[in-house]
């Protein structure tokens, strides 16, 4: 049993605790989430040297609209990880009191995307209109 399902289970049966995460999201990262099942986030650029998932869901939808662009749709994604996993990142408060995030660094994306249990959710959608 692979490791994701093997966590996964455990999940399931209430052994392990999850944490509830939230990301902004434009078009063609939410195109390669969709490609994946929306199981995992695809691999940063060279210049996205970190993964920010944010800890609550009004941050994500103010992240979303501050990031609406010309190019079209942003969305709210959602999506549960391994507690015993996050807990290697501090919680990051880089504004107000609920400007929240994980600062996971990009090498770290694919155990991240191991530790992700269900599917990654979109919550909520913006456009530039």
């Amino acid at each position: 049993m692979s490791d994701r399902i093997q966590s996964c289970v455990m999940h399931f049966k209430g052994i392990m605790e999850t944490i509830t995460c939230y990301r902004p999201a434009g078009k063609k990262e939410l195109d390669i989430v969709l490609e994946s099942g929306y199981s995992k986030w695809p691999p940063r650029l060279p210049e996205q040297l970190i993964f920010y998932p944010v800890t609550n869901e009004e941050y994500a939808f103010e992240l979303t609209k501050w990031n609406v662009t010309d190019f079209g749709a942003r969305y709210v994604t959602k999506f549960s990880v391994s507690k015993e996993f996050m807990s290697k990142y501090p919680i990051k408060c880089v504004g107000a009191k609920h400007h929240t995030e994980w600062w996971v660094p990009a090498e770290d994306l694919e155990e991240l995307n191991r530790n992700i249990c269900g599917k990654i959710e979109v919550v909520g959608e913006y456009d530039n209109s």
